[in-house]
């Protein structure tokens, strides 16, 4: 089991990944040249055949063991009433997840993929981060632990998400505070709040931030104003890069859990695809911050992983034709 201290150690750990394999991405790019279509054809799905070959270190990949792992966290900013749901709807729906009869069930079965579930301490809701920190340095580093040590690492694929209520107002004070603007730059319905519970979301966001705002990189911000299901998603995105097992990330949440480990170190999050684009409105400003077009854009704005479960269709297709079809000299036909 990975035991992280402190901040410092899990920077250090980050420090160590190595990129993807450039021999095996070039190999995978010759391929793509010779595979019997017009050069193109296929679009987007031949760079991310070729990105997920560089990735893997295979220049004819297949995808068999995708990784679906969900976490589970409790906010004691809920109490300034930021959310439509109680936040005993978090335990609940996590007996769901394992009772196999959420969205993100299916959606993970239906991928052939591997699903786990982990509920961080649903007991002790982090602080309320409009009086102080949501988390100590220990108590986030902690979390991330958790998240890093639930990749298996033979898995060839990896999806975070993420249940939490209250967590789309934790998501809005990370990027608010990462990048700048204003609260209702970030600030949207999440669970459904009705205009009310968005002004007093939105008044939430901005007091965080003007108290925890230029606090540090990522990493400390993550502490201030996420939660342990967003360090730990932090934490398996990092250490899915350690073992070169790409990522497709989620929605708003997901994606500012891992803007926290953009902002902390370059090149964090190469080994990332977005999924989709949801319906929280901020969620597609968060994308194009951190340089990520995404797969789908379907009106999903569930979390759980759902909509980059969803995706990992997508990623699969991609890999087949690159890996399955035949070149024009196997296929013996004539390519111009």
């Amino acid at each position: 089991m990975t035991g992280f201290s402190s901040f410092d150690a899990v920077r250090s750990q980050m420090a160590q990944a190595t990129g993807p394999d450039s021999a095996a991405g070039a190999a995978a790019t010759d391929r793509n040249g010779q595979l019997t279509k017009p050069p193109g054809a296929l679009g987007r799905l031949e760079d991310l055949a070729i990105w997920y070959a560089g990735w893997r270190g295979n220049p004819r990949p297949g995808i068999a063991a995708p990784q679906v792992i969900v976490f589970a966290g409790n906010h004691g900013v809920t109490a300034r009433g930021v959310s439509a749901f109680p936040a005993e709807v978090t335990a609940q729906m996590v007996a769901n997840f394992q009772a196999g009869g959420a969205a993100i069930n299916q959606l993970a079965k239906l991928a052939g993929a591997r699903m786990d579930v982990h509920a961080l301490e649903l007991d002790r809701p982090t602080q309320d981060f409009t009086q102080g920190p949501a988390m100590s340095e220990a108590e986030c580093a902690a979390a991330f632990a958790t998240g890093w040590d639930a990749v298996d690492p033979q898995a060839d694929l990896l999806v975070v998400g993420e249940m939490g209520i209250g967590n789309t107002t934790a998501a809005a004070a990370i990027a608010h505070a990462l990048y700048g603007g204003t609260a209702a730059d970030w600030t949207g319905r999440g669970t459904g709040v009705d205009e009310t519970g968005l002004d007093r979301k939105t008044a939430v966001v901005a007091e965080a931030v003007a108290l925890h705002g230029g606090s540090g990189d990522g990493l400390d911000i993550l502490a201030r104003l996420g939660g342990r299901e967003l360090a730990a998603m932090a934490g398996a995105i990092a250490a899915a890069r350690g073992h070169r097992i790409p990522v497709i990330l989620d929605g708003f949440i997901c994606c500012a859990a891992a803007a926290c480990l953009a902002e902390t170190m370059p090149g964090a999050l190469d080994h990332c695809v977005a999924g989709h684009q949801s319906t929280e409105r901020a969620h597609q400003a968060l994308l194009e911050r951190l340089g990520k077009t995404p797969l789908l854009s379907l009106g999903l704005r569930l979390g759980e992983g759902s909509g980059a479960a969803l995706a990992i269709q997508v990623l699969k297709g991609a890999v087949a034709c690159h890996s399955g079809m035949a070149t024009f000299a196997e296929a013996g036909v004539a390519d111009g």
